[in-house]
């Protein structure tokens, strides 16, 4: 099922986006993450990366969103993005998660070509619990969240 938004913003349902995790997980920390691609299938790309979360011990998903189809920003002379939100319960660190992530990302083929530069899989960070991070490597809560439709459309479904 899809919804249009306006012009440029369409949200895709499916079985997967959204979700919502029918038992309590008895892991201890929250984290909010934002998915995003646009090369290839991407919406089978997130489908299958859903049921990488569920098989992995290190996750529990907690809540998904709809996916978002939106316009590049940035570099704009690539195809629209699919982007969405997930809520993980997880017992690493954030930067235990950050490197499990790029692993995922890894898997998925990402290049890190240029910036804001079409891609597979991107998976961020945008919130672990309330911690605010800002190292070389890892800033929480994610840089320009709160600006970007990617991430605020899709958030409003899992608040």
């Amino acid at each position: 099922m899809k919804k249009v938004l306006n012009e440029d913003l369409i949200l895709y349902f499916n079985d997967h986006f959204p979700y919502k995790r029918a038992t309590i997980s008895n892991k201890n920390f929250f984290v909010t993450i934002g998915i995003g691609g646009n090369i290839g299938d991407v919406k089978l790309r997130f489908n299958k990366l859903f049921l990488s979360f569920l098989d992995d011990n290190r996750f529990d998903i907690i809540q998904t969103s709809p996916l978002l189809e939106n316009p590049p920003f940035g570099y704009t002379m690539q195809d629209d993005f699919l982007n969405a939100v997930m809520v993980l319960k997880t017992n690493l660190s954030p930067k235990q998660c950050l490197k499990a992530f790029q692993r995922y990302e890894n898997r998925y083929k990402r290049k890190r070509s240029f910036k804001d530069a079409p891609r597979t899989l991107d998976i961020d960070i945008i919130f672990y619990e309330n911690k605010t991070i800002d190292t070389k490597d890892l800033t929480i809560p994610h840089k320009f969240w709160n600006q970007r439709e990617s991430v605020v459309i899709p958030l409003g479904y899992v608040i």
